[in-house]
Order: structure tokens, then sequence, then C-alpha cells
């Protein structure tokens, strides 16, 4: 243990010279590792809530069937690629941004206790939406498109198809109001719950719920199961939250590529004409059993690879 802290304490200051960098790298793979889990679940997410008349008449695990008899196997991770460009940089600058926010609202303007948790959380998903929404929009239209019926032969194609056809570089921010919107909730009660359960776990339950971290054996962190299960409940409860929002972001993004979307043209009218044409289950909460699946262990395995990379990389 001696001379573990030893060494521990002589490589620290080198280390804070690239700390930016250490945590970028450390949200980065954690978004990856996340999105890779579940990659399935979220093409039938996109089909289901974009109605993909293939699949539209189908449930969420009917379609995970149909998908590989229709597209084969890989099929399942169409998009995928866009994605894996998109979640890094994404999963970076949210994780990063979340410890920077948090530690600006609690020294430069005062604010603390749990609810710097939940302003943090929803000002660091706003800022990764934002620097990353153009490959998400991508993201999702090659992975609503159905073998046969290809728009977009891939990623640059998608790029350049969208900013000639549909208003250049705005064409790439159409339905980032309600992304915003349903991310200031989802974010923020992601982090909130999970950060809170954290503190309440550690604080109450040391010895049976936490152990020293690794890179600093001072600092007391969850045990890994116990991080699983946090980060499981987090992202429940957030996505039961903004769940119509992300409804209303997706079809907005598919745009053009959807029969009616000149009814989906802003947050207010997306929402109505879901609401009327299929209802609360059918429509506002349609998937919503998928992403439950989907969330879980997503966010389960992206809070519990952020603890264990800032343990790698000496973040503690």
């Amino acid at each position: 243990m001696t001379s573990e802290a030893a060494v521990s304490i002589s490589t620290t200051p080198p280390r804070k010279d690239y700390y930016w960098l250490r945590s970028f790298i450390a949200g980065g793979v954690a978004g990856c590792c996340a999105k890779t889990t579940i990659a399935p679940l979220d093409r039938v997410k996109i089909l289901l809530q974009g109605q993909n008349p293939h699949y539209k008449h189908l449930g969420v695990f009917s379609t995970l069937g149909a998908v590989p008899k229709k597209e084969g196997f890989l099929g399942l991770y169409k998009g995928n690629g866009a994605m894996m460009v998109r979640i890094f940089p994404y999963g970076a600058i949210q994780f990063m941004a979340f410890d920077n926010y948090k530690k600006l609202l609690s020294k430069k303007l005062g604010i603390s206790g749990h609810i710097h948790r939940l302003m943090a959380g929803s000002m660091a998903g706003m800022t990764a939406v934002i620097c990353t929404y153009p490959l998400d929009m991508v993201r999702a239209r090659l992975a609503f498109q159905v073998t046969g019926e290809h728009r977009y032969t891939g990623i640059a194609n998608a790029f350049h198809t969208i900013y000639l056809k549909e208003g250049g570089f705005l064409g790439f921010y159409r339905g980032l109001t309600p992304t915003l919107i349903g991310m200031a909730p989802y974010a923020g009660f992601s982090f909130f719950t999970f950060g809170t359960l954290k503190s309440l776990g550690l604080k109450h339950f040391p010895e049976t719920l936490g152990r020293p971290s690794s890179d600093n054996p001072d600092v007391l962190i969850l045990k890994s199961y116990v991080n699983l299960l946090c980060g499981g409940v987090a992202g429940a409860i957030a996505q039961t939250i903004s769940y119509p929002l992300d409804v209303a972001r997706r079809r907005m993004q598919l745009g053009a590529i959807l029969p009616d979307s000149e009814k989906c043209s802003s947050l207010t009218k997306t929402l109505s004409y879901v609401y009327k044409e299929y209802g609360i289950k059918r429509g506002l909460y349609r998937g919503l059993s998928l992403n439950y699946i989907r969330c879980v262990p997503s966010q389960a395995v992206a809070f519990t690879t952020y603890e264990f990379m800032k343990q790698v990389l000496h973040l503690n």
C-alpha cells in the first residue's frame, strides 16, 4: 500500500497537465461501450418511432426478429458506424462538461447539494447535443433505411444530400429544439439520480457498497455491480420523464423521408399530430418498453465504464 501511494504521488503532477484530455477520453470510451451494447435495440427504436412501413405493425421483440430475416443480422447494426463517430465526442463532451459545470456551479455560483448535479447534468447534455447533433441526424437517417430502399449510400453521401436538399447547414439541425428540451431533463435526472444514489450509498453503507479507488486509495468509489445498478435506475427514471420529446425529436429528424413530414415541422405540431393520430401508448410512448430494455443497460454500462476509466486514467 505504501509503495502504491508513493508511486501515485510521484506521478500525479504530469497527469494534471493532461487532465482535460484524460477526462475527454474516459467519457468517449464510456459512451462507445454503452452504445455498442445496445446498438440493435437503437435500430429497432428508430424504426418504431418513425412508424417505418415495413415494421410499424410489429412490436419490439417482433421487430428484433423481423429485421435479421429481411436485412440480415448486420441489419440490426445499420447506422452504427455513424453512431460510433458521433458517440465518442458526445460521451466525451458530456462527461467532461458535467465535471466542469459542477465545479462552476459550486465554486463560482455557490450552488451546491443535489440541485447542482441536476443543473450540471442538464447543461452537459445540451452542450454535447449541440456539438454532435449533425452526426445524430445522419445516423438516424441511415438507421431508418430498409434494405432495397436506400436513399443514402453512406455517411458522406447522407451529409452531402441533406446539405443540398434540406436547407444547407441548418438542415442538419432539424429537430434540435425538441432534442434540447428532451435532453435537459434526461441528462439532468440521469446524472442527478446516479450521483445521489452514489453519494447516499457511500455515506450510509461505505463498507458494503464501496471500496478504495485503485488510483487513489483515499477516495472511496462504488463497487462495480453497485455502479451498474445505480446507472440502470438512473436511466429508467430519466427515460420515463423525457420519452415523448424523444419521439418528437426523432420524427422531426427523419423529416423528408416520412410521408407525413409536413405535419411534423415544429415540436408542438409534432407532439399534437402524434397524439391525435396514434394516441399516448401507440404514439407518444411507442417503443418505451424497448427503451427501458436499452436505457437501463446503456446507462449502467456508461456510468460503470466511466468510473472504471477514471481509475485507469488517474482522474480520482
